[in-house]
């Protein structure tokens, strides 16, 4: 360090609550920021998910190697924040209405598609929708939103939700290892959906999300109680 680092102070990374797991042999860590935002590092490369700017400072993060991004909401979809973590190599998957606001590059995904952005790295997407009434213009099914189903290594799958509640698609995946399921009202699921969800999907982790930033908080305790036996629960700060 030199000598004026010492009198000033050291620029650092900022410090974000972080899980090092080890599943079917992979190790993966998992960083979570707020909200929908977090970040899954393997094998050294850096995939962000539903990165905005008011969720961290992604300034001071390692570059991103894959951005996924569910839907086009503000808070889901923030070009500032993309524009920070992309490179030249930066691999961009987003739904189709996210994608026309993109400037560059990207993987415009739909529901089903499939895309291999890295050798050992497939992404497919899952759709992603309301189906109560009361909710069906949050986030309609034509609009096309996307969740995505993450392979690592073809050892590990994991499931991150988006914005959505439990649909026939989400009921239809298979061998989920770890899921990240929304949580919150009015926009998308109850405790007793995602309970549902998780039931359904059969994950060994699952990270409750998205469950922050409302005028109703969602009780995530009840929710890891109703959930007791079913799978591992962890709860983290993403509110």
């Amino acid at each position: 360090m030199s000598f004026f680092s010492r009198l000033f102070g050291a620029k650092k990374a900022p410090m974000y609550p972080v899980d090092e797991v080890v599943v079917n042999g992979v190790k993966l860590k998992l960083t979570f920021f707020a909200h929908a935002s977090l970040a899954i590092e393997y094998e050294g490369r850096w995939i962000y998910v539903d990165p905005v700017v008011g969720n961290a400072d992604y300034s001071k993060l390692p570059k991103a190697d894959m951005i996924l991004v569910t839907h086009s909401h503000y808070d889901h979809f923030d070009m500032a924040a993309i524009e920070m973590l992309q490179s030249p190599d930066t691999r961009i998957l987003l739904d189709k209405t996210s994608a026309e606001g993109l400037q560059g590059n990207c993987f415009t995904m739909l529901p089903k598609a499939v895309a291999e952005p890295f050798d050992d790295i497939k992404v497919e997407a899952v759709a992603a929708y309301n189906t109560s009434e009361h909710q069906l213009q949050f986030h309609p099914k034509e609009r096309e939103d996307c969740g995505y189903v993450v392979t690592l290594g073809g050892k590990v799958r994991i499931y991150i939700s988006g914005d959505t509640e439990p649909t026939n698609e989400m009921r239809e995946l298979k061998n989920i290892d770890i899921a990240f399921v929304c949580v919150n009202q009015p926009y998308t699921m109850t405790p007793e959906q995602a309970t549902e969800a998780v039931k359904a999907l059969k994950p060994q982790i699952y990270y409750p999300y998205h469950y922050g930033q409302v005028d109703e908080p969602t009780d995530v305790e009840a929710l890891a109680k109703m959930l007791e036996g079913v799978c591992d629960v962890r709860i983290r700060p993403m509110a």
